[in-house]
């Protein structure tokens, strides 16, 4: 059987004097050892990738997380907040990416950055500064902490009934972690709500009409996995529709 190709969104970054087209690898891993794929990453090339012939090699997406965030520009006509880190060349790459996929029936999965991608892209909007808006958590994660501190557990979840999140679990409002400062303020076109943060912030939606699995998260299930089966499940449910694409178009 031949193993599904999961393209991988990277960030474009400068390292000393050099740019680079990077992920970590706690993305790779993941799809390695849920999916059992072979991880591509996708470079933040912008309008030089040639998306076409992407679509046509990868059995899905992976969009992850990142320390930057989406030019506002994209979403509002509000000026960048301050101190706000933020990268055009990979807004350039993804967001004309994701309706190509959703048309071409390619299962996507999107988590945190992605998430907040995947719902521009489908023309919503996002709250610069989820800790400033009134009545709502700080989600951020506290920097002094060392990482595995920073990734635990940091509230439940309310999963929308009948939802596909609800279908994969028999937790009602599982715990998740959370690391983001920004957040969706308006839900885009086209997408269902598939569970709430305490506060009401939206934690995660799906693609009405998609013809395969597309499911955004705000918070970030590839870290320790293997570890938790929620998180575990999700990832197997995106590879099973992956391996399902790879058998459909090999015929």
């Amino acid at each position: 059987m031949s193993k599904p190709v999961i393209g991988i969104s990277t960030c474009f970054e400068k390292q000393g004097h050099h740019n680079y087209h990077q992920t970590a690898d706690k993305y790779v891993a993941a799809v390695l050892n849920t999916v059992d794929g072979l991880p591509l990453l996708i470079p933040a090339l912008g309008d030089k990738l040639h998306r076409e012939k992407l679509l046509e090699t990868v059995d899905g997406l992976l969009l992850t997380g990142s320390y930057s965030n989406i030019e506002p520009h994209h979403y509002s006509e509000g000026t960048s907040v301050e101190n706000s880190k933020y990268d055009p060349n990979r807004d350039a790459t993804t967001l004309p990416l994701i309706p190509g996929a959703i048309d071409a029936g390619i299962p996507i999965f999107a988590v945190c950055r992605g998430f907040q991608e995947m719902n521009v892209a489908f023309g919503g909007s996002l709250h610069q500064n989820v800790h400033r808006v009134s009545g709502m958590l700080d989600h951020r994660e506290d920097s002094s902490l060392d990482v595995e501190e920073q990734y635990e557990f940091a509230h439940p979840i309310i999963i929308t009934k009948n939802g596909v999140l609800d279908k994969l679990t028999g937790e009602k409002e599982p715990m998740v972690n959370s690391l983001h400062w920004q957040g969706i303020d308006q839900l885009g076109k086209g997408l269902n709500l598939e569970a709430l943060a305490p506060d009401g912030l939206i934690e995660a939606f799906s693609v009405d009409d998609a013809k395969t699995f597309a499911l955004a998260v705000q918070w970030h299930p590839e870290w320790k996995v293997m570890e938790t089966p929620f998180y575990q499940t999700i990832f197997e449910t995106f590879g099973a529709a992956c391996i399902n694409h790879t058998q459909i178009k090999n015929g």
